[in-house]
This record gives C-alpha cells, structure tokens and sequence, in this order.
C-alpha cells in the first residue's frame, strides 16, 4: 500500500542544508495499523507530509496506493490527495463552520452533488458517535469531539490511507484511548490502511500492528510491536518502551527496595503474550525452597497481545535461585537480574 524507496528530504536553512528525512525505505501494509515513533525533531513530521505530497522528495520514490507521490502533480496529484486522508494534533477544524459543514467540506471541493454529499455526511456522523452535535460549532466541542469531525473529514472521500501526525497529543488519556479505539474500529470495519506519527508509545502499544522508530532523520528499528517491546534493540527504543514497562516511579521504587535485601537476588521478569497469563509465581513457590517477594509488577495489553513485567526478590540458596532462573526461562520468560548481592 506504501512504499518508500531510498527517500530523503533537505531543506534549506540559513545555517546550510537541514537533512530532515535521510535515505528512509519502508514498506507498509493494506490494512495494518503502522507507529512512526520518535521525539521532537526526528523527523517524523516530513515524513508524514512527504506521504500525502505536501513535500517532495530531495531524492527516493514515495509510492502511494499505486501512485509515485514524488512524481506527479497538479489534477493527478489532487486526485492521489482525494484517496488520503490526515488528521492533525490541533483539529484545524473551519470555527466558522458547523459539524456537518466541516465534514461536507472536502466533499464540496471535490464537485459531489448535494444529495449524496449529505447522505455521507449522515453516514460519517454516525461512524465517528457524533449523532446530536450535527449542528454545533467547534467552539461548543470537547477536544475528543473535535477529532473525531477531523476523522469525519478525513473519511470524506473514502480514502484508501488515513495518516494521523500527533492526533491524541493534545487530549487527555481517557479521550485519547476512546479515539484510538475509534480508529481501531475504522480500521476493522473499512479495512483502511492507517499511518499514526507519534512520540507516544502508549498509542503504539494500544493499536498499532507494526511500528518503525526515527531518530535524526533515520528509521533505526523496525518491527512488530510485541517482538519490539520484547526486545529492543536501539536506545531510543529502549527509552520508548520504559515509558510503559518502567515508569519513574518503578525506577525509585526498586532502588529504594534494593537497599532492604543483604542476600538474594532481585530479578526482572519479561512477560509476552501466552506468558502473560501463567500461574508462574505459584509453581516456583511450589517447587523450589525459595522466599519470593513481588516488589512491583505491570501487565500491558497490545493490539496483539500481552506484555508484562514483572520485579521479584528471590531468596535461598544460590543452587535454587539458579535452579529457578533456568525454570524461569524454560517457561519463555525473559529474565534479567537487576542485582546480585
């Protein structure tokens, strides 16, 4: 469905050239949810805009639903822009319009007679659980609602692509995980094929299929988003995942525990899918002669599975902590030992 093939984007500047996006190939799926993660700066903006023709390519091919975005413009390119969407961190709803008027809009600029612009708009309010706010203003709108007309609207004209540059950054949690639910059912009902730029990772970890992260222009890791979050690879990746394995909080917690033990050993356990959900503590109590203590825990759902990890003390003998450990990762858990003492 999208294809970039040895893409680069240099802008100019007064301090020389600003390599925004450097040598970038990726391929990405019908029908799959796909994360670009990175922090400010990363480059994942460009990116975005270079997939729905608002920027042009230093060099590479951007291949879209079948069209080299990079190559065509004018009628054609208008034409390739009808089939994707784009939803924004800030709405950039019309103040000046209704609910309905927002969503009608791009279906005004594309020439669809009235009757059947209204009888989508009707449709869209519908999908997007907008029903009774068809009259209102975007000043009288929560932030939740006015995403979801940005979704609306995006839909318009039944793209193939639906990009998202940001589009829960600036909602709360419980809004944002109801819009990401939202999109996830878009997802399943109109088999779209959605591209979410975000510096979030727990937008990643809720819907996403697949994810690339970007760092200084570049794609640095890639991969499915359960096979990432067990194992990371890049730095930048590692810090991504801590922000839902190993909160700050985690972090103090831990230290300030690891100052109570004199023997044993504090391990980290790492949890994936089918492991998530195995009576695992009980049978080490039952089978080996060991004091076990859970100093603090965290299991996390993907769009594919479980994730969880796990901060256990284990005291006895070296013999049966090590018996243990090897039990452990017999059971395809991940074990790392924070400490040894």
């Amino acid at each position: 469905m999208i294809t970039l093939e040895h893409v680069t984007k240099v802008y100019p500047s007064n301090r020389g050239e600003v390599t925004a996006v450097n040598d970038v190939s990726l391929h990405i799926q019908e029908g799959e949810i796909f994360g670009i993660i990175g922090y400010s700066g990363a480059g994942k903006s460009s990116l975005i805009r270079l997939l729905n023709g608002l920027e042009k390519p230093t060099k590479g091919n951007v291949i879209v639903a079948g069209r080299n975005i990079a190559n065509i413009k004018g009628k054609e390119l208008r034409q390739a822009r009808q089939e994707i969407g784009m939803i924004f961190q800030h709405f950039n709803l019309l103040w000046s319009r209704t609910v309905r008027e927002n969503i009608a809009f791009p279906l005004e600029i594309a020439g669809v007679p009235k009757e059947e612009r209204l009888k989508r708009v009707d449709e869209l309010i519908q999908l997007v659980g907008l029903e009774g706010r068809e009259h209102a203003y975007p000043s009288q709108l929560s932030g939740g609602q006015k995403q979801r007309v940005g979704i609306a609207r995006a839909l318009a004209n039944n793209p193939k692509v639906l990009l998202c540059d940001e589009a829960t950054s600036a909602l709360d949690p419980q809004t944002t995980d109801s819009i990401l639910d939202l999109l996830v059912d878009i997802n399943k009902r109109l088999g779209l094929t959605i591209v979410l730029i975000t510096h979030e990772m727990h937008v990643i970890r809720k819907i996403c299929d697949r994810v690339a992260v970007m760092e200084n222009g570049k794609i640095v890791e890639e991969g499915e988003v359960l096979h990432v979050f067990r194992q990371p690879q890049q730095t930048i990746t590692k810090r991504f995942v801590q922000q839902i394995t190993e909160p700050e909080e985690t972090k103090e917690t831990i230290a300030h525990l690891l100052q109570q033990y004199s023997t044993g050993k504090v391990v980290q356990l790492t949890f994936v899918g089918e492991a998530a959900e195995q009576p695992l503590m009980t049978k080490l109590i039952r089978q080996f002669q060991l004091n076990i203590n859970i100093l603090q825990g965290k299991i996390s759902q993907t769009h594919h599975g479980s994730y969880g990890v796990l901060f256990i003390h284990m005291d006895g003998s070296d013999e049966d902590i090590e018996r243990a450990l090897a039990f452990i990762r017999q059971q395809q858990v991940e074990v790392e030992v924070v400490t040894n003492e």
